[in-house]
């Protein structure tokens, strides 16, 4: 397939889907990288106008990487639902767009055609889009999932509290833990990027939580993000487990890199759900992702970092996950060069994961060695809570110590769910109002760290 648009009597030819797609793409530093970047904006708007005039079907007939060659276009392709995508089978690309803005494009319609969207035809259509669309077309829709507190409700701001530690101690951990839930986070989950990947170190973890939250009747969940097969040991040897996480990307070379297999994830998603640990719901799989993984594991195929991205998406929904979120600007400057760079792939991600039926959120953050600051992630934050965002990160003093980078802090979830008129999840809220909270102070912190739980 040979895809043309000519402006200015200069015609800019497009070999195939997948160059299209690349591109169309708004500029980014990891498709440059990759040698993959339009090379003028001028082409820039040739492909976006050629990719406007492309049916949504052909995304039916041409695969970016071939079906043969990756397990995660086959999962796209052998998933896709064929009564959901009528509606909009008649459309090109860029009247799918206009129809996302119209006021015939409801929260109810956007969620009875999410099976029937690809990643790829919500990537295309994203590239299409200016900021303000970004944000209109994902506020209206809304994708509630549960497990101990139900997040994603209208009107609702979640948050998970990540109380990370370079060595993992538990006077730190549970310090963080304390600080965070007097604050108001935690609703979304209470997570830990562990120190060590060990079996033992994610059990002890895991209990750590488990036992704050039983002792004070906390409605939430937890999770340490190990590896996927780190936390099945630790579930077999009778950790309290409530949900699995895995990183996840768009390409099947890419999960490679990671360790893990959709096959994997089937095993870790029914070994959860066997637990019946919820108490208002089972969604029980927690994924992470993030422009520029598959490239920075030479396992992109030549497609750009967004499509990858939005493909790792069409692997999430599978597990119907609890939360899903984009580690927007953790990978670094190669891959999103600045604050604009991250901004714009923030909502595109966030856009992406709504319109392919997933409960997104996002780590709003930036490494220190990006042309970013804080008052760049102050905008998207503010982006995203304008657009819906299920849940955010809560990190003591929006810098992680352990990981090294900068995300948001619990303070800027207050400042959100104040100037939006948000609140945390039901549950949660409920047992900020109760007298429990009260008894979280400073020395229950020894007391815990010295009971090893």
């Amino acid at each position: 397939m040979l895809l043309r648009h000519t402006i200015d009597s200069v015609s800019y030819g497009f070999r195939d889907l997948k160059d299209l797609l690349a591109k169309a793409t708004p500029a980014r530093a990891g498709d440059e990288l990759a040698g993959v970047a339009a090379g003028s904006a001028v082409e820039r708007v040739a492909a976006q106008m050629a990719l406007a005039d492309l049916p949504l079907r052909v995304f039916l007939n041409e695969a970016v990487i071939p079906y043969e060659a990756d397990e995660v276009t086959r999962l796209i392709v052998d998933s896709h639902d064929a009564a959901a995508f009528a509606p909009i089978a008649g459309f090109t690309v860029g009247g799918f767009r206009d129809f996302l803005l119209s006021e015939e494009a409801t929260g109810d319609v956007l969620t009875g055609l999410a099976a029937g969207v690809t990643p790829e035809m919500a990537a295309a259509v994203s590239k299409l889009m200016r900021v303000q669309d970004l944000v209109a077309v994902a506020r209206k829709i809304r994708v509630v999932t549960r497990f101990r507190t139900t997040v994603g409700l209208a009107g609702r701001l979640s948050t998970r509290l990540q109380p990370n530690h370079p060595t993992d101690d538990p006077m730190g951990i549970a310090a963080a833990m304390i600080d965070g839930l007097l604050l108001g986070s935690g609703d979304a989950v209470i997570g830990i990027n562990p120190a060590g990947d060990s079996v033992a170190r994610t059990g002890e973890l895991l209990r750590l939580i488990d036992g704050v939250r039983e002792r004070y009747s906390i409605p939430t969940q937890s999770c340490v993000l190990a590896h996927v097969t780190t936390q099945i040991a630790a579930l077999e040897m009778g950790a309290p487990v409530d949900l699995v996480f895995q990183s996840i990307a768009g390409t099947e070379l890419a999960n490679a890199s990671f360790g893990v297999g959709i096959g994997m994830l089937e095993e870790a998603y029914s070994a959860a759900l066997s637990l019946r640990r919820g108490t208002v719901g089972e969604n029980v799989m927690y994924f992470e992702t993030g422009q520029g993984s598959a490239l920075s594991a030479n396992a992109h195929h030549g497609v750009d970092q967004q499509t990858c991205e939005a493909r790792a998406y069409g692997v999430a929904r599978r597990f119907a996950p609890m939360l899903v979120n984009t580690v927007v600007g953790f990978i670094g400057p190669e891959y999103l060069y600045d604050g604009k760079q991250i901004l714009r792939a923030g909502l595109e991600d966030h856009f992406c994961g709504k319109l392919l039926g997933l409960p997104m959120g996002c780590d709003v953050c930036y490494t220190n060695h990006a042309e970013a600051d804080q008052d760049d992630m102050d905008a998207l934050l503010t982006l995203l809570g304008a657009a819906g965002v299920n849940y955010i990160m809560g990190v003591p003093g929006a810098d992680d110590v352990m990981l090294q980078y900068q995300s948001t802090s619990f303070h800027d979830a207050l400042y959100l769910r104040e100037v939006l008129g948000l609140r945390a999840a039901p549950e949660f809220e409920e047992w900020l109002r109760s007298d429990a909270p009260r008894r979280l102070t400073l020395p229950v912190v020894s007391q815990l760290a010295g009971e090893g739980l």
